[in-house]
């Protein structure tokens, strides 16, 4: 099998990110002129590379940020509701502060490896991985070409990534994610090797 070079990108700022509210699968929240300004500059970045797919989540974040990208390849924006963030259920919406507590036990949790555990009313990290996986899985293994563009969503990338580099779902709070930010991987025969991480020098 060929190598295949797979740039994920976090999608750009919303006023939820701006304001430290939680922001998962529930809330579909359009960018900000920050987050545009990020998604130009995005684009512009990645153009230095030609891409032979661009996939973004169904969340309107997401595809926008993929639409100045879109535009200077020509290439059409897959959305997969599959690669949605997670499920942050009774939080979404609420603000980081006011659930420090709960956070910090949930987090704690999934650090002893109880990665099966669900926020109350949302996912766990096992299932969002299983899901979003599959999906990307699948996408790898019909992708026409060698080069792959995904825009995603900050929780999702450590989630994904953790397992793919071998950190395991545990040690997920180790992979940084910014708005905007970029994630160069190689895939080949099964396995994803890291270029560099969290890139933000084009922001």
């Amino acid at each position: 099998m060929c190598k295949i070079h797979l740039f994920v990108a976090r999608h750009g700022e919303t006023e939820f990110n701006k304001k430290g509210l939680l922001q998962g699968r529930g809330i579909d929240a359009p960018l900000n002129s920050l987050g545009r300004k990020q998604a130009n500059s995005l684009a512009s970045y990645l153009s230095n590379y030609k891409s032979d797919q661009l996939i973004s989540s169904s969340l309107k974040r997401s595809w926008q940020t993929a639409e100045p990208y879109q535009k200077k390849t020509g290439l059409s924006t897959l959305k997969k509701s599959n690669l949605d963030e997670m499920d942050f259920g009774d939080f979404e919406g609420v603000s980081f502060s006011e659930v420090t507590e709960e956070l910090q036990n949930i987090q704690s949790a999934w650090e002893r490896g109880e990665t099966d555990l669900k926020i109350p009313g949302g996912e766990s990290p096992r299932e969002v991985y299983d899901r979003a996986n599959s999906a990307i899985q699948s996408a790898l293994g019909s992708l026409n070409g060698s080069t792959m563009v995904m825009i995603i969503h900050g929780r999702l990338i450590r989630i994904l990534l953790s397992e793919w580099l071998g950190f395991g779902l545990r040690n997920m709070h180790r992979i940084e994610h910014m708005n905007g930010a970029v994630n160069h991987l190689t895939f080949q025969n099964g396995i994803f090797n890291a270029v560099y991480l969290n890139k933000i020098s084009h922001l």
